[in-house]
């Protein structure tokens, strides 16, 4: 048992110190550099505390700052300079990003598609659903089925588009990537996608990225001890490169099998094998992470990326954030699908969060496409079936310093929601609308 009991955060509030939080930290720089070998990142979480028992007196709180110097200390000094310099590199970045933070009203971003958000803000205007107060007068007047209707609508037109595109390049693509952060409309495009090829005589066939994952415990956990399934290093990529490339050069491969229930992987399961006119599809949350298709020409793919890219104000005049658009639609999916509760969906969304930020965001500007999947006439329908949910949590998280920053999600999207004019009624919207995938109802088998 640690003689340490409690830990000082950044923000000042001070928390139960839980020695776990070390071991997750030191195996993730480890598995980002290719190694697996858990036993020694607990090795070196020990020597830590040690550490950390040693230099403070009786009753003292360390900061994290403070472990984190000792976490580096304790890599270097047992040879894992490596590790040490990843780890090194990503607290420098988390730091980086916590300034940004600060003044991000000051400074553009690198990684926002400007010209696309200028396009969806135009439309938005043109149909006064740019602020919540025009689409609540419009909900006044009966026209939420139009809002429907005109939303989806625009909607079609980006995929129409990125069929056409991809469709010009065929005889030399071999590889489309579908990617996007979590709930962003993956499934339900490709599927929509994959028939508009058809009608031009491809077709696409899916290698299915996720029988690629390590064993279950041989990946990350978060700081929660939840294992880590958003890092792209939880996936064997370098196996999927050899596949991709055996498969492109007309050989036949056997795909593995990962087994959910059990977290096992089982190798040379299932053979695939392309045929004429066949493009490999992937559908994966990193499919823009360079390592994923690295051993791939940049000419022979095809990347497609999907966000809500909402332009909807508050009464405030703040923007709705994508990210809490897709936190919705991922609760509503999760407990739907999955019989996950939503609250742990709240819960665990700053690390899914976190490895958006770090393995896909920065990576938007390399695609081929953007496909906007914010539908405007979500929110009134999320009103209805989230609002009292939202003040629970509310309630719930505001005084645990644990768990801040689902306070600060619910506490934010509980405001939102608040404001908008909720909709029961969900007929106007199509049987294989994008957002049927979280809502309910789709004619596809998800």
């Amino acid at each position: 048992m640690s003689e340490i009991t409690h830990v000082v955060k950044r923000s000042g509030a001070t928390v139960p110190f839980t020695p776990g939080r070390i071991t997750n930290a030191i195996y993730r720089a480890v598995v980002s550099v290719g190694g697996r070998d858990r036993s020694t990142a607990e090795q070196l979480s020990e020597q830590v505390v040690q550490l950390l028992e040693k230099n403070c007196p009786p009753g003292y709180n360390p900061h994290i700052e403070e472990i984190q110097d000792l976490v580096e200390k304790v890599l270097i000094e047992n040879g894992h300079a490596k590790v040490a310099k990843h780890y090194i590199l990503y607290r420098d970045e988390r730091a980086r990003r916590r300034s940004e933070s600060a003044d991000r009203r000051s400074k553009p971003s690198g990684n926002i598609p400007w010209a696309k958000i200028w396009y969806v803000l135009n439309w938005a205007v043109e149909h006064k659903v740019n602020t919540i107060e025009k689409l609540n007068n419009r909900i006044a007047e009966g026209e939420f089925p139009d809002i429907v209707n005109e939303s989806e609508s625009a909607y079609m037109v980006d995929v129409e588009n990125v069929t056409g595109q991809i469709a010009e390049r065929g005889k030399d693509l071999k590889v489309v990537v579908i990617t996007g952060p979590s709930s962003s409309g993956k499934t339900t495009t490709t599927i929509k996608l994959s028939a508009g090829l058809e009608r031009h005589g491809f077709k696409l066939v899916t290698l299915n990225v996720d029988n690629y994952f390590f064993d279950l415990e041989m990946h990350p956990k978060d700081e929660f001890g939840d294992y880590d399934f958003e890092t792209p290093q939880a996936l064997d990529l370098p196996l999927i490169n050899e596949h991709l490339e055996k498969l492109i050069a007309g050989k036949e491969i056997m795909i593995p099998f990962y087994d959910f229930k059990t977290g096992y992987r089982q190798d040379n399961v299932t053979p695939m094998k392309l045929a004429q006119n066949d493009i490999i599809l992937i559908d994966s949350l990193h499919g823009l992470f360079p390592d994923m298709t690295g051993a791939i020409s940049s000419e022979q793919k095809y990347f497609l990326y999907l966000e809500p890219l909402l332009q909807m104000k508050d009464r405030q005049g703040e923007y709705i954030r994508w990210t809490d658009i897709r936190l919705i639609r991922r609760m509503l999916r999760d407990a739907a699908h999955r019989a996950y509760d939503p609250r742990k969906t709240l819960m665990h969304w700053h690390y899914v969060r976190a490895s958006e930020m770090r393995n896909i965001i920065p990576y938007i500007n390399t695609a081929d496409y953007l496909i906007n999947t914010a539908m405007p006439y979500e929110l009134p329908l999320y009103s209805h079936k989230l609002l009292d949910s939202f003040a629970q949590w509310v309630e719930e998280f505001q005084d645990d310093p644990l768990r801040e920053d689902a306070f600060t999600r619910a506490d934010r999207l509980y405001d939102v929601l608040a404001e908008v004019t909720p909709v029961e009624d969900d007929t106007p919207v199509p049987q294989d609308s994008v957002l049927r995938e979280f809502i309910g109802g789709s004619c596809y088998a998800y």
